[in-house]
């Protein structure tokens, strides 16, 4: 059996373009995406935080260390420049890959600098 797990995930990223007449995808800082494990042409989920909007797209490899988070094309219409977006990227792992599985998180700054990583979750209380 597989389950799908998160993979990877920037989280509290800044919007720095929204550029409506591009060829669609997500521009990501390349040093970003290594950092995260995320890779160009990956498919990606885009959580809105400021507007509330959920949508799907793919990377795109930004200029290294530019901080770049381009949303593109009629994705543009979801993601204003400023807001603070969660991108997760997500895989299928086994049972035997369960086993060790530890999901890599980002965690970033407001201008998109890295504040820290980790690769648990803090659990939620009531």
């Amino acid at each position: 059996m597989q389950s799908i797990m998160l993979k990877a995930k920037l989280h509290q990223a800044r919007v720095t373009h929204s550029v409506l007449n591009y060829e669609g995808s997500c521009a990501i800082d390349g040093k970003l995406l290594d950092l995260a494990g995320m890779r160009e042409f990956e498919q990606i989920q885009i959580y809105n935080i400021d507007n509330g909007k959920r949508f799907t797209t793919y990377i795109i490899r930004g200029e290294d260390e530019s901080g770049i988070i381009s949303v593109n094309g009629a994705a543009a219409h979801l993601a204003d420049v400023g807001d603070r977006i969660i991108i997760c990227a997500y895989g299928n792992y086994d049972e035997n890959e369960l086993a060790t599985f530890k999901p890599k998180m980002v965690y970033m700054n407001a201008d998109n600098t890295v504040s820290h990583t980790s690769f648990d979750i803090p659990v939620q209380v009531a």
